[in-house]
């Protein structure tokens, strides 16, 4: 048998060697650094898309409500022929019927509904809302708190068409309620009321009219005193 030679590495091949298993070994710093960057990019992305769904989601509803008080107070509902301003605690019912308008704040209304509209402040006390007798006709009022969250309604779906008078309180509020008086508490201090009224047809449209102005706001304090 033909003896086997046995080589030994020179020194060369021995560096080579360590050489390579060393770069091996050792990650590329500048490929670490490109992964931790974008790490951190794509974390700031989540980040940021969450904070703007939470803000959106949570914060701009509020926004919303509170700037259409601050310009329906200063500058009136912006209806057709509506007054130039609408303090706080005062409703405001169109008299005619909407047509079609290029106005955002009257492209979604009804042909055949008056609107009464109005934002309370119940920071000083409660507000008291008188409905009339409405005959069997469809009538809804909608309260809506700041953050844009129907809390109730009278109407005919709720609560009938008879007349009646509800005292809207706001949060925290401890005094007492009138007899035959029914209680609505507001989540708010700062309440959208948001009237609608049935216009059965052109010729009916005085009779309701008549109707929907009746839907009143008094303070409580004046409604009954000595509450």
């Amino acid at each position: 048998m033909a003896n086997m030679e046995n080589k030994e590495p020179n020194s060369q091949e021995s560096a080579a060697a360590s050489s390579s298993a060393s770069s091996k070994a050792s990650p590329d710093p500048e490929r670490s650094r490109w992964k931790v960057h974008l790490f951190a990019f794509a974390v700031t992305v989540l980040v940021m898309w969450g904070l703007g769904i939470f803000t959106y989601v949570y914060f701009y509803p509020h926004f919303f409500y509170k700037t259409w008080e601050t310009v329906m107070v200063k500058r009136g509902p912006g209806f057709a022929n509506s007054p130039s301003s609408l303090p706080v605690n005062t409703l405001y019912t169109m008299p005619t019927l909407a047509v079609p308008s290029q106005d955002p704040l009257e492209k979604g209304l009804n042909r055949d509904t008056l609107y009464t509209i109005g934002w309370l402040d119940l920071s000083t006390g409660p507000e008291v809302l008188h409905v009339p007798d409405m005959a069997d006709r469809y009538y809804s009022v909608q309260f809506t708190d700041s953050w844009g969250t129907d809390f109730a309604y009278v109407g005919r779906r709720t609560t009938g068409t008879q007349a009646g008078d509800y005292l809207i309180s706001g949060p925290g509020w401890q005094g007492k309620v009138p007899a035959g008086v029914k209680q609505i508490v507001s989540p708010d201090n700062t309440v959208l009321l948001y009237g609608r009224t049935l216009v059965e047809s052109d010729s009916d449209l005085t009779t309701a009219y008549g109707l929907a102005k009746q839907i009143q706001l008094t303070p409580l304090s004046r409604w009954h005193p000595g509450y």
